[in-house]
Formats: structure tokens, sequence, C-alpha cells
């Protein structure tokens, strides 16, 4: 894909042009990073990677890091958690003091011995619901 940037004050704000001959999968992809209401741009390895809303699974706080799973990667944050709330939207819920969740990758919930449940998603990531939000996600599962 060539990429021209043509640089002047008549383009404030600024836009993107897409010259194509039919939309690919490379194309979609850049279409998708610029028009998703809610990018993210965590690290990985040294590297910033944008993120898009619909591709995280769940965030959660380790060792005083914000740590964003992903299926099958880890990215990790600046942000604090809290900052978090405004730009997932209404499709994840905050399930502990360190970790929000994506609902629609919501797998199956167990009951444990000490009357916690434990959330597993299906990527295989799995965290307990702590006693202060399991009321929003009872109300949530209409139970």
């Amino acid at each position: 894909m060539k990429v021209n940037v043509e640089l002047s004050k008549q383009y404030h704000p600024p836009y993107i042009v897409i010259y194509t001959d039919e939309i690919n999968d490379e194309v979609q992809q850049v279409i998708d990073m610029f028009t998703s209401p809610n990018p993210l741009v965590a690290n990985k390895e040294g590297r910033m990677h944008v993120l898009k809303v619909d591709e995280i699974y769940m965030i959660t706080v380790e060792d005083g890091k914000t740590i964003i799973y992903t299926y099958n990667d880890k990215y990790v944050s600046k942000k604090r958690l809290k900052s978090f709330d405004k730009l997932l939207g209404k499709g994840f819920m905050q399930i502990s003091k360190q970790t929000i969740i994506n609902l629609s990758y919501l797998d199956l919930i167990e009951a444990s011995f000490n009357g916690a449940f434990l959330l597993k998603l299906k990527n295989g990531l799995s965290d307990y619901v702590s006693r202060k939000y399991f009321p929003q996600l009872k109300e949530y599962l209409g139970l």
C-alpha cells in the first residue's frame, strides 16, 4: 500500500482520503483503524499498537501495571483502570477493583464453595466477581 501525506494549513482538522480499486482486507483495516470510535494505544515489546475496543477481552491491573488482554496477546497501557470507563462503552463491566471484562466474550460462570463466582472468557482468561460488583452482573444476566 502506498501512503502519501500532504501538509498544509488548509487541512485542519485533518482528514483521510483512500484511493483504491477495491476494498480488500488491508484497506478495511485502515478504514476500521481510523473510523473506530475509541481506538486505544497500548505497548507490547516496546512497540505501540492501536487496538479496537471489540478486540479487548479483559483489562486488569497486575503489579501496578494496566494490562489489556486480547484473544491471544497482552499489552500494557499507561492509562489507569478507571479511565477506561468512558472509552469502552456499554459492552464492558467492571467485576472487581482491578478488572474490567468484555461481556460479549463471557463464556461461563462457575460458583465456588465460598459463594464467589468465577467468570471465564472465550479465550481462557478468568477472574472472580467481587461482592460489590455482583449485583450489577446479576442484573445484566437477568437473574
